[in-house]
């Protein structure tokens, strides 16, 4: 794409946050990005000289930008990775086979953990990514802890655990290194996080709300308090059909 052209497009451009999809002349997906601001960061690609090559060869042969907004920059965070994961774009999945990209890894434990993993994948687990930025990474992975109450610390300090830490307090882990929460009720709370990274949020949602109706039927208000506002924030995280 000339420069000239990305510049006539700027201005039917929002600037608001949102995921931006470069196309080239058979309409085939190039590239998905994400950005704060949409505008500003598409102005960003017409500037030649401060293009790395593999970015100036994808700008070279794109021949339409789309663009979606979206609310937040969470949500557009979250809508990039999941188009990646979905539509695998050319100039994207050359990020695939890069171990100086970071990723997450949900380790294989009875509890598992949730971290960021960077290089080889020696760690048994599953492994979502990989992400450009490790920004992005660590603002998925509390997100995700928040939503789920997934745990964070190390294996050894999981099993060295006497008392609930801060972060069971704050609301970011639930605990389950002193049974605040029973195997099956943390195994369904990781495989949610994972479907979610998978882009299949609306099926979590059903299955919170399923859960929520139940503790409600128990009269547990307090569980199923908790389990509407884990579906509301999903609600304002993802509320973007893909």
């Amino acid at each position: 794409m000339l420069i000239e052209a990305i510049k006539s497009q700027l201005k039917t451009i929002p600037k608001t946050s949102g995921v931006y999809k470069f196309f080239d002349a058979k309409n085939q997906l190039l590239y998905v990005g994400k950005a704060k601001n949409l505008q500003k960061r598409i102005t960003s690609y017409s500037k030649e000289n401060q293009l790395s090559p593999r970015i100036a060869r994808m700008v070279f042969l794109a021949e339409k930008i789309e663009t979606i907004q979206t609310e937040n920059e969470v949500d557009a965070l979250f809508l990039e990775y999941n188009l990646i994961k979905k539509l695998a774009p050319k100039f994207n999945i050359l990020l695939r086979d890069d171990k100086t990209f970071p990723q997450i890894l949900i380790t294989d434990h009875k509890f598992p953990r949730i971290t960021k993993y960077r290089g080889t994948k020696n760690d048994e687990g599953k492994y979502f990514g990989p992400f450009v930025s490790a920004n992005d990474v660590n603002l998925t992975i509390d997100i995700l802890r928040k939503k789920f109450l997934l745990r964070s610390c190390s294996d050894s300090e999981f099993k060295s655990r006497k008392k609930p830490c801060l972060e069971f307090q704050i609301k970011k882990c639930s605990a389950p290194c002193v049974g605040m929460i029973s195997q099956s009720d943390y195994k369904t709370s990781v495989k949610n996080a994972e479907k979610f990274l998978k882009g299949k949020s609306t099926g979590v949602q059903k299955e919170l709300s399923k859960k929520m109706r139940k503790f409600i039927d128990e009269m547990d208000y307090e569980k199923a308090a908790m389990i509407h506002d884990q579906i509301k924030s999903l609600n304002s995280i993802q509320g973007k059909k893909i």
